[in-house]
């Protein structure tokens, strides 16, 4: 797949009230397509998501984004454009980041998670700087990193569930896994 100069397309999903920031790369190709993030059919952050709230899978852009806002969750992307072949992260180049430290002004924002190493990595080269605040890493759940399982990434993923919230600080210690990033 050749790289090209990709450009976020997608407008950051918050409201004042959201506690917990998903971070991921740059949307994928489908994602970018569809218009809302992790829209690729076999990435399984909607059905984790689902799963460790005890809900139904959400089905379309203003169903993700009323499930996320709902249970105070904000959603963007470390990276404003970079060089990309397809959704793979390993092929970035020429970075450059979103002005996450923008959205954390308007946001009640208690704690950053990652969704795999390379939005972790980063989101700390270019974004910790500007917000002062540490991110955490999750695993991937993209399709690319089948080295964990849907049950994995589930017990993975509950710790934000304090952080979606009233009343928690943030977290005080960071679940990482092994994984293969793409950016969906």
């Amino acid at each position: 797949m050749i790289a090209k100069q990709v450009h976020h397309p997608l407008a950051p999903v918050y409201d004042k009230d959201c506690r917990v920031l998903f971070l991921g790369t740059m949307p994928s190709p489908q994602s970018r397509a569809d218009g809302f993030y992790y829209a690729h059919p076999r990435n399984r952050f909607w059905p984790v998501l689902a799963g460790i709230f005890g809900e139904p899978i959400p089905e379309g852009t203003e169903a993700r984004r009323d499930f996320c806002l709902r249970h105070h969750i904000a959603l963007w992307d470390v990276l404003a454009s970079c060089v990309i072949s397809g959704a793979a992260d390993g092929s970035i180049r020429e970075p450059k980041a979103n002005s996450i430290e923008t959205l954390l002004q308007f946001a009640s924002i208690k704690a950053i998670f990652t969704t795999g190493r390379k939005a972790y990595d980063l989101y700390n080269r270019f974004c910790l700087p500007n917000t002062g605040k540490k991110a955490f890493l999750l695993p991937s759940t993209s399709p690319a990193n089948c080295a964990c399982s849907l049950a994995d990434l589930k017990k993975a993923y509950r710790v934000i569930l304090p952080y979606c919230q009233e009343g928690e600080d943030e977290p005080t210690r960071n679940d990482t896994a092994g994984e293969k990033t793409t950016g969906d």
